[in-house]
């Protein structure tokens, strides 16, 4: 970050915004001595120029026009401003429960492209905020996460409306094809991003799921028209998972196999002393086969016969990577830091332009409240002050700002021409808008009034930008998953404790458990419940969609939940928790495997190349990591600690025998 080019793009804000009249480039060189540093006019045109687009990068609406008309073309007699209009957020202001709501809706982003934009629009909104200070705590957590291949990519088509080219792998037919999109719409749903638009090679609209574009998406020169009509909430909620068309009929141990007894339409064809007869519903063969799978001898196919043979490919194919799996890797990258934001100087203006309205707006802010709102050290806020008191016309000392520190109080002055906050661009009102829309719904929020109005005067103040909300959707909930929250909601509302019967994967079991729920969050598509579990007298987290049962209890939730539970605030929660006994796996992860690292939140990584991972994950009970690996088919092996990694070499051995490969 240049301090330099920051003063410079700032004191240029301060000039083009406080004159109707414009200044030419000269006007400009003279006022501005960081100009005249350039080494050469070629390179202070450049410069000039840079600092344009930089401007207009970021949203500020910079023109350039010229006093003769006859001239237009002339770059010696052209005049630049910034129209004040164009410049400063509507005027709106959001009572502190209008304020609370977008601070939750801003919470919803995990790390990403729009993480940051939220930040930033928060910061525009706070100047417009009445005193009240409520913060309101999130008992239901969404988190809305943009790490889908090409993300960024598509965004920038999306919202710059150029056409896009990408290869791409239907999942009905498996080939390979490049597609011509004109992109109308993003939107989350069933934990996958999908871009929906015009498809120029069928003339039709379409949905694309990005992780199956094969290659990076290449923009493509031209522009186009949304259909007035299109909405993409409406769209995506078009988009249906694949219901269960087919069934299969599984030979299963008694008191065993506990996930395909679950499922919704199974069926008991016949009980006996060695094997129960199972009829079980199913939509697509490669995650059914995963599942069965994964529990080793307890479970055969007995048809129909592709499914067996898929299952059996599994097997052979985990069976063979944990053969030839590598043995002494040390992972020594420790565990992989979140990805920084980029800083620049366009970012350091835009802190510095959010800055100057808010202190206006808080006449007296502390220091270390204000550098903790704009997320910086305080030392870095002294900084930003500095450059705020020198910064703007050198010929005009009387324009300079006043700045003064007073007990650990900040005051500004002579500030007027930044009084008010810069327009929300079109990311920033992308994130708080679907933001909202996200929190509206979630179970015992769609007809909340604080959302509902937030929403309304968001809208009205964005402006132009406004129209993303109807490009940008996320569902994070779905018909399934709905009661069981509603229930939870109120658990947590009324501060009681719930019963449950939960499935447990890792031991094959159904189990009933008395609960006082915390908070309900979400992680990678999948639902949480944080809890004190009465039964084992400590926290665990339960995962939604393993809840068969959920009943609430007249019973009071204890007092002492709330002090024995981790913060409740904006950052996100993790869904597995580590305890001082347990025991470190290592495995190896090919590229389709990769995901692992993060559901089971690794504690350490390694890259190896060829895109392939090793992933140390800490988890209590080892017994469930076999069926993990067979389910994967050869995408990850064990690689230590070497006791298991033997054990599950037996493991694999005996599933192959009874699926009949050996």
């Amino acid at each position: 970050m240049s301090a330099k080019r920051t003063e410079r793009l700032l004191t240029l804000v301060i000039m083009l915004l406080s004159s109707r009249r414009g200044y030419t480039k000269e006007e400009l060189f003279d006022e501005i001595d960081l100009y005249r540093e350039a080494t050469s006019v070629a390179a202070r045109e450049k410069l000039f120029d840079r600092d344009k687009a930089a401007l207009r990068e970021q949203g500020i609406p910079l023109e350039s026009f010229s006093e003769d008309t006859l001239f237009d073309n002339d770059n010696t007699v052209q005049r630049y401003r910034i129209n004040a209009e164009d410049y400063r957020l509507g005027g709106v202001t959001f009572q502190p429960e209008e304020y609370a709501v977008l601070n939750l809706a801003a919470g919803v982003w995990d790390q990403g492209s729009l993480d940051s934009a939220a930040s930033r629009a928060l910061r525009k909104l706070s100047s417009r905020s009445t005193d009240g200070g409520i913060e309101l705590t999130p008992l239901i957590q969404p988190r809305i996460t943009t790490d889908a291949p090409y993300w960024d990519v598509v965004w920038h088509a999306l919202t710059s409306h150029a056409p896009i080219r990408f290869p791409y792998r239907a999942a009905s037919t498996g080939r390979e094809e490049v597609r011509t999109v004109h992109p109308w719409g993003m939107g989350a749903r069933f934990g996958h991003w999908y871009v929906v638009g015009f498809d120029t090679t069928r003339k039709a609209e379409r949905f694309f799921r990005l992780s199956r574009m094969t290659g990076e998406p290449v923009l493509l020169k031209g522009t186009f028209d949304v259909p007035a009509s299109f909405d993409m909430n409406q769209t995506l909620s078009s988009l249906a998972r694949r219901e269960p068309d087919r069934t299969a009929v599984v030979a299963a141990r008694p008191g065993s196999c506990q996930v395909l007894r679950v499922r919704k339409g199974t069926e008991v064809l016949q009980t006996g002393e060695e094997w129960d007869i199972l009829r079980v519903p199913y939509a697509a063969s490669s995650p059914m086969a995963a599942t069965i799978a994964g529990l080793g001898t307890n479970a055969r196919v007995e048809e129909p016969q592709d499914l067996a043979a898929e299952v059996q490919r599994l097997l052979q194919g985990a069976y063979d990577a944990a053969v030839v799996a590598p043995q002494g890797i040390e992972i020594t990258e420790g565990t992989r830091p979140a990805p920084r934001r980029k800083s620049s100087s366009q970012d350091h203006l835009l802190r510095l332009l959010d800055l100057v309205p808010y202190l206006l707006a808080h006449p007296g802010a502390e220091l270390g409240e204000t550098a903790r709102r704009f997320e910086v050290t305080e030392s870095q806020l002294s900084k930003d002050l500095d450059l705020l008191f020198v910064s703007g016309p050198r010929h005009y000392p009387d324009a300079l700002m006043d700045v003064n520190i007073e007990d650990g109080r900040i005051y500004l002055g002579n500030a007027r021409d930044l009084a008010e906050p810069v327009k929300l661009s079109m990311d920033e009102a992308c994130s708080l808008i679907v933001g909202l829309q996200a929190l509206r719904e979630l179970p015992g929020m769609r007809n909340n009034e604080a959302i509902v109005s937030a929403q309304t005067k968001l809208t009205a103040a964005a402006g132009d930008a406004a129209r993303i909300g109807t490009s940008v959707a996320t569902k994070l909930t779905e018909d399934d998953i709905d009661p069981t929250l509603e229930v939870l909601q109120s658990a947590l509302q009324s501060h009681v404790r719930v019963e449950i019967d939960y499935f447990v994967p890792t031991r094959d079991e159904i189990t009933h458990r008395v609960l006082e729920p915390i908070r309900i969050f979400l992680h990678q598509d999948t639902w949480y419940l944080e809890a004190w579990s009465v039964d084992s007298d400590g926290l665990r987290n339960f995962r939604l969609d393993r809840i068969q049962t959920a009943t609430l209890t007249d019973q009071p939730a204890s007092a002492t939940v709330d002090e024995r539970s981790p913060s409740r605030g904006r950052e996100a929660a993790l869904p597995y928790r580590s305890g001082e006994a347990d025991q470190a796996v290592t495995l190896l992860l090919e590229p389709r495997a990769r995901w692992i690292a993060a559901q089971y939140n690794a504690d350490a990584v390694q890259e190896l190349g060829d895109d392939r991972l090793a992933a140390r994950l800490k988890v209590a009970s080892s017994s469930w990591i076999p069926g993990l690996v067979a389910g994967l088919g050869g995408s990850a092996v064990v690689i230590a600690p070497e006791q298991l990694r033997e054990e599950t070499l037996r493991w694999l051995q005996a599933a192959r025998s009874h699926q009949s490969l050996a």
